[in-house]
């Protein structure tokens, strides 16, 4: 679902009763984890957590004015997604995280390229969501950007 949202905070307050206590614990979750130098914003109309301008000038290649996006999450209409370009980049990544994922949930793991869906709220593995946003800092971030996708 799409939400007119000017902040993370506005958007939080436009999606579901039942979905803000899971959306703001991930939000917390991500902060808390996520090494420094990416910055919060809405980016593609949801919470994002970027590699700002300020830090990596040449932007996302799509659209150069724009900071090059890493995370970002959304409450979707049947399900919680949270979108990890890491993830899609990095085939390490990918293993390590389908590996880990039976050991923290006992649903099967619904995921595209970047985009892991939760149906269940209450079934969110906030403890491999926590370990995940480790496991990339903003420079590894740049480096792998720059290798895969820039041309």
């Amino acid at each position: 679902m799409q939400y007119k949202a000017e902040s993370v905070a506005d958007y939080i307050d436009q999606i579901p009763e039942e979905r803000k206590a899971a959306i703001k614990k991930l939000r917390t979750t991500i902060k808390k984890n996520l090494p420094k130098g990416f910055k919060e914003c809405i980016g593609y109309g949801m919470p994002a957590y970027v590699v700002p301008l300020s830090a990596y000038p040449d932007g996302y290649h799509c659209k150069a004015d724009t900071p090059l996006p890493f995370i970002s999450f959304a409450s979707q209409k049947n399900f919680v997604a949270l979108y990890h370009m890491g993830i899609y980049a990095d085939e390490k990544l990918m293993k390590w995280f389908t590996t880990e994922y039976p050991r923290h949930c006992k649903r099967k793991l619904d995921m595209g390229k970047s985009c892991i869906r939760f149906k269940k709220v209450d079934e969110i593995p906030f403890e491999l969501v926590a370990e995940l946003m480790t496991k990339m800092s903003q420079k590894d971030w740049i480096a792998l950007y720059e290798k895969n996708y820039k041309k």
